[in-house]
C-alpha cells in the first residue's frame, strides 16, 4: 500500500523483500511453514536475500523443501567465501549443520560457534546455540544440550525476544530442566555493595580482582555473590553477564 502510493524508486525492491521476509518469519513462528515459504520465496533482492538467508533456509527445511534450502545455502556460501565477516561464515556452518547428517552436524555447529566468537551478532549466536542445543537434546546428550540452551535463553531474555525465549525454555524443559522466567525487577533488591560486586563480576573480573577493586576480601566477595545469585534467581556468572544492571 505504501509503496503503491509513494513510489520508492531504487528502494522498492528492498522494501518488498523486507516485507516478504517479515511475513515469512511471522508465519513460520505461527506454525504455518508452507505459507511462510511462499513469502520467503518472494524475497528476490540480493541484499535482502543474504540478510534473510538463515530464515529462508530454515523455512525451506521446515516446509520439506530440502532442494530449495540447498540451493539457497549454495548462493549464500558464494557470498561468504569472499567475505571477511565472521557472522557470514558462522551462518554457513549453522546451515550446513541443519542440512547435514548426525555424523557431521556437531562439527558444523562447533565451527559456527567458533566464528560467532569473532562476531558481534549476539542474537544470531543465540540462535545457533538454540539449534545446537535442540540437536544435542534429540541425540540424548541432555547435559551438553542444557549448556547451550541456557546460554541461548539468557540472550533472548536480555534482548526481550519473547518468542525465542519461549522456544529455548521449551527445549530446556524437554531436556529435563525447568527454566523460570527472569524477573529483572529483582535487580532493585540488591544492596549498593551487591550491585557493585555484580557489575564487576558481569564484566568478567575474577573474585580476587573484584576484591582488590572494592578493598574487600575474596571471601566477602563470594558471600555477596551468593546473595546476588539468590536474589536474581540465577546460578552462574554467565547468566549475570546478561542481566541489565544499570
Amino acid at each position: 500500500m505504501l509503496a503503491a502510493t509513494h513510489p520508492l524508486g531504487v528502494y522498492q525492491g528492498v522494501m518488498r523483500g523486507v516485507v516478504s521476509w517479515a511475513r515469512g518469519v511471522h508465519l513460520a513462528g505461527a506454525g504455518q511453514p508452507a505459507s511462510a515459504l511462499t513469502w520467503l520465496e518472494e524475497v528476490s533482492h540480493p541484499v535482502v536475500a543474504r540478510m534473510a538467508a538463515l530464515d529462508r533456509i530454515e523455512g525451506a527445511l521446515h516446509a520439506d523443501h530440502r532442494d530449495l534450502a540447498v540451493a539457497w545455502l549454495a548462493s549464500f556460501e558464494r557470498f561468504a567465501r569472499h567475505s571477511a565477516d565472521a557472522w557470514a561464515k558462522a551462518r554457513v556452518a549453522h546451515c550446513q549443520a541443519l542440512l547435514g547428517d548426525d555424523t557431521n552436524a556437531m562439527q558444523h555447529f562447533e565451527t559456527a560457534l567458533m566464528h560467532h566468537q569473532r562476531s558481534q551478532r549476539t542474537f544470531e549466536r543465540a540462535r545457533t546455540q538454540l539449534a545446537y542445543g535442540r540437536f544435542l537434546r534429540r541425540g540424548r546428550r541432555r547435559l551438553q544440550a542444557r549448556t547451550h540452551l541456557r546460554a541461548a535463553l539468557d540472550v533472548f531474555e536480555t534482548l526481550g525476544a519473547s518468542p525465542w525465549s519461549d522456544r529455548a525454555r521449551a527445549e530446556l524443559r524437554a531436556s529435563g530442566q525447568t527454566a523460570r522466567r527472569r524477573d529483572s525487577s529483582t535487580v532493585t533488591d540488591l544492596t549498593p555493595q551487591e550491585l557493585q560486586v555484580a557489575r564487576f563480576v558481569a564484566q568478567g573480573l575474577a573474585t580476587k580482582d573484584v576484591a582488590a577493586q572494592l578493598f574487600l576480601s575474596p571471601r566477602t566477595i563470594e558471600f555477596h555473590l551468593r546473595n546476588i545469585f539468590t536474589k536474581l534467581q540465577i546460578s552462574s556468572r554467565n547468566e549475570l553477564a546478561h542481566i541489565p544492571l544499570e
